[in-house]
């Protein structure tokens, strides 16, 4: 059992909370504790289905330590599977691939279908013999990870607990209605990775608020102030920021984007950004979405996967390339705050920190998640 760190000040209201102790974004033990209530007991972002785009398409992935892989089906549906062979175990999929036919074991070669079903267990009664009694086919299917695809973007429920995503998620659902449309990826040149060496919370934190621009992201807030952005809470859910001031992107030829149909006036200025708690952080323009998805690898090191998302399927190659760097260049000015509260996390004399009441409160409602989350667990296990 991990030594617990007291978390009844970061529930307490904003005005007199502090934040997460250290362990938090440091220990190991603690890094284990938070998969099951933070993780697996929630719909957490995999990866976008723009990954997997075409039937036969298939993507292992480590799920803080849980082996599985997406699959395109041939029936159009994108499923997830833990990866591993019902019989002894073994790895499946080791590198994204085209399956055109079944699941294949590389090991004894049972096989499945793409729906998850056993269909072929050679010589599993002997030499020629391909069925034995004692093994039921049809109770031996591949362990299937409750899915949903949202935005582009593929979310997972480990452990089947949580309520169904568009009940959970019901207020985004609506607050974002008006961009119910399909997205279409950019492509190659519409994703990209960004490594931080700092714990996944922390990148949560910072995206969450607006309070840093002026400091950290100067070319952003010379039109986009600081004075512009108001918070976006919704507890035990997503939490992050929105601006009245988006300005479009636009090509060497003064072209943009063409906008999302439908939409209302507030977003022809307008833009919003929220995480769904714990790693899904999205982004909403007239003319574009992004989704980051986080990786955490460790207590103290996160991989950011980004993606960029159009109205069209068709847009401009330069411009998309021209978007996506100026992205790239916001999000990297994140990483040195980010990495330099992780090494903070080495003081002992920091007890947690404060929040601004009226800055911080979207960060302060992630806190609370966490602690809650925490709590309730450890209580639960008493």
């Amino acid at each position: 059992m991990c030594a617990q760190s007291s978390l009844s000040d970061v529930l307490k209201p904003i005005a007199d909370a502090r934040g997460l102790p250290n362990d938090h974004y440091t220990s190991d033990a603690l890094y284990h504790e938070e998969r099951e209530p933070l993780w697996f007991d929630t719909w957490a972002g995999l990866c976008v289905a723009a990954e997997i785009p075409e039937p036969g398409d298939a993507k292992p992935f480590d799920f803080l330590g849980v082996p599985v892989f997406a699959l395109h089906g041939r029936d159009g549906v994108i499923r997830v599977f833990q990866n591993i062979c019902r019989h002894r175990g073994m790895i499946l999929v080791t590198e994204p691939r085209k399956i055109e036919g079944a699941i294949r074991c590389p090991y004894h070669s049972w096989c499945y279908s793409h729906q998850g079903r056993l269909v072929a267990t050679p010589h599993v009664g002997g030499q020629g013999q391909n069925s034995h009694p004692d093994i039921r086919r049809e109770e031996l299917g591949l362990i299937e990870v409750r899915s949903h695809v949202w935005r582009g973007v593929v979310f997972i429920n480990l452990s089947g607990k949580a309520a169904e995503f568009t009940e959970l998620h019901r207020e985004l659902i609506a607050r974002w209605s008006e961009f119910e449309v399909p997205v279409y990826h950019g492509g190659a040149d519409s994703m990209f990775q960004l490594e931080c060496r700092t714990n996944w919370k922390l990148a949560v934190e910072n995206y969450c608020e607006s309070y840093h621009l002026p400091w950290v992201h100067p070319g952003l807030n010379s039109y986009s102030r600081l004075e512009d952005h108001y918070n976006i809470e919704n507890p035990g859910k997503f939490s992050g920021q929105g601006t009245a001031v988006y300005r479009q992107i636009k090509d060497d030829d003064g072209s943009v984007f063409p906008d999302f149909p439908g939409l209302s006036d507030k977003w022809d200025t307008a833009g919003e950004y929220l995480t769904i708690m714990p790693n899904v952080m999205l982004g909403v323009q007239r003319d574009h979405v992004f989704a980051i998805i986080l990786e955490p690898r460790g207590p103290r090191t996160t991989l950011e996967h980004i993606h960029l998302f159009y109205a069209a399927p068709d847009t401009s190659e330069n411009l998309r390339r021209k978007n996506a760097e100026q992205w790239r260049l916001v999000f990297v000015e994140d990483i040195g705050v980010v990495e330099g509260m992780q090494a903070a996390r080495g003081a002992t004399g920091f007890d947690g920190g404060r929040f601004s009441p009226v800055m911080d409160g979207p960060t302060h409602l992630f806190h609370q998640w966490v602690a809650q989350r925490l709590t309730d667990t450890r209580q639960a296990a008493r």
